[in-house]
């Protein structure tokens, strides 16, 4: 039997990221559309999350391992996963991918959101560049 979650307001989700040991403080870079917006933290990954017009959560700018200060982006190569900002560009590893997994499954729970099948058995991916075609993107 699925198991049905029910909506909940963002100042709701807030309580209980707070209340589950997440970092809840106000983003830094302004995410334009109007909102305020909110960096959660938690086991060295973070996502930015502001209140929807309908009242529920939505995510700004998705769950990412923090390096340097920014939000990691997940890049998938086929042979390697990279974590990359705009500045610099590391080699994932396992406890990286668990944490941000972990994170995620998490942050989902707290707003109510959809969790999907396919997401929950592991870490997707941003960007998947492993098509091994010269000149190809």
């Amino acid at each position: 039997m699925a198991k049905k979650t029910s909506p909940r307001t963002f100042t709701d989700a807030l309580a209980t990221l707070a209340g589950s040991r997440f970092d809840v403080s106000a983003a830094k870079d302004g995410s334009g559309n109007g909102a305020k917006a909110f960096q959660v933290r938690k086991y060295g990954v973070a996502a930015e999350i502001a209140a929807a017009p309908d009242g529920s959560t939505m995510v700004l700018a998705k769950p990412g391992w923090l390096l340097g200060g920014k939000i990691s982006r997940l890049v998938d190569k086929g042979y390697q996963k990279f974590l990359k900002t705009p500045k610099m560009e590391i080699p994932a590893t396992a406890d990286h991918l668990r944490a941000i997994h972990e994170f995620t499954e998490e942050l989902k729970e707290a707003a109510g959101a959809t969790s999907l099948y396919n997401e929950s058995l592991g870490t997707t991916s941003d960007r998947y560049v492993y098509d091994r075609v010269v000149g190809r993107e």
